[in-house]
């Protein structure tokens, strides 16, 4: 398969030269994604690998071109949200609460699927994970498509979720009809997703909509506990949740404590390391910058900034693989807000390995 690679990027739609052009190639990758094809587009949180949602044949491609388990649910992103009631069998006020409050955006809820919604899209699931990207391409693109997109992240199952059209193109070309480039994303972690369909509200991944926010607008919601845990065989009932995910080729190992005693241990580590001809990466903060003797050490910026942490941990992890990087080591970002999403990331990436020190 040949895949074609298109740039739009969101200016092009406000800029008055340049919107024609542009939405008549987002009008283009609708038609691949109507007569079920495969479109990668870039969202506010990673790029996704976009699909028919009611077509169950696009959704076998979509797992397909991934090597993605079909067991693990693909989320429907909408750009309307009177199509909400299309692919599910009941709205509950909890979500139109959550809508107002965060959509557009980065939040994806769980609710009863509808019976228009084939099995192949929601892992064999009864309930149906949809979200409204913010992204102004991704929707316009939705509306092209047909309003109703299946969409996980554009990468090769396990690997790190691409924030640029580089990496996904390092990862389907050849496997899917058309690449959207749209420069970089603003998030750079995929959705917090909420299920609505229990007694309470529960978070079942953690994003850049935090517990906290969620708090605000429905009262106290639950956090699935598992998600900083090993994988257990329960079946998915959200992306993310059963397998290993985020994966660079090398190992990965999170280290927690005392600043002085995390960099002396990472610097042993590595050290060690490198006297064998392996090569060594490091992902820490501005506050410990130039105190890693790691053959490529990646400043994520300070502590105090979560959102930049988490804007470029994926790219980090993708350039370890360009560098042939064989043994990575991570500070800890333990603790609340955006922090929970930052390590649930990380933990799966290193297969939850994380050393404790006092």
């Amino acid at each position: 398969m040949k895949t074609k690679l298109i740039r739009v990027d969101a200016e092009d739609l406000q800029d008055e030269e340049k919107s024609d052009s542009a939405k008549r190639a987002l009008e283009e990758a609708g038609e691949i994604i109507r007569k079920g094809g495969l479109v990668a587009f870039p969202t506010e949180t990673v790029y996704g690998l976009g699909g028919d949602a009611l077509n169950p044949e696009s959704s076998k491609k979509i797992y397909a071109a991934k090597g993605r388990p079909s067991d693990n649910p693909l989320i429907i992103h909408i750009a309307d949200m009177e199509h909400l009631g299309r692919i599910t069998k009941e709205v509950p006020q909890s979500a139109y609460q959550l809508a107002a409050a965060f959509w557009p955006g980065p939040l994806t809820m769980i609710l009863p699927k509808a019976e228009e919604v084939p099995c192949q899209t929601t892992g064999g699931l009864d309930t149906v994970a949809v979200r409204m990207p913010s992204h102004p391409v991704a929707m316009e693109f939705i509306k092209a498509a047909g309003g109703y997109v299946a969409a996980p992240s554009a990468n090769l199952s396990g690997k790190p979720s691409p924030t640029t059209a580089k990496y996904v193109v390092q990862d389907m070309d050849g496997r899917i009809d058309m690449i959207i480039d749209g420069d970089g994303v603003d998030i750079g972690l995929e959705s917090t997703i909420v299920d609505l369909t229990g007694d309470k509200p529960m978070i079942l991944r953690p994003g850049y909509i935090t517990e906290e926010m969620l708090d605000r607008v429905l009262g106290q919601v639950e956090i699935d506990q598992t998600l900083f845990k090993a994988d257990s065989n329960l079946h998915p009932k959200a992306p993310g949740m059963k397998y290993r995910h985020y994966a660079p080729k090398g190992e990965l190992v999170l280290v927690e404590g005392n600043p002085e005693a995390v960099v002396s241990y990472i610097n042993e580590q590595t050290r060690m390391r490198k006297e064998r001809g392996e090569k060594t990466g490091v992902i820490g903060t501005s506050e410990m910058a130039g105190r890693y003797e790691a053959d490529s050490v990646k400043i994520a910026g300070s502590r105090k900034d979560e959102a930049a942490i988490a804007r470029q941990l994926y790219t980090f992890l993708r350039e370890f693989d360009d560098e042939e990087v064989a043994y990575m080591y991570a500070e800890s970002f333990a603790g609340t807000g955006m922090r929970q999403a930052i390590m649930n990331r990380l933990l799966k990436a290193a297969g939850h390995k994380i050393i404790k020190l006092d």
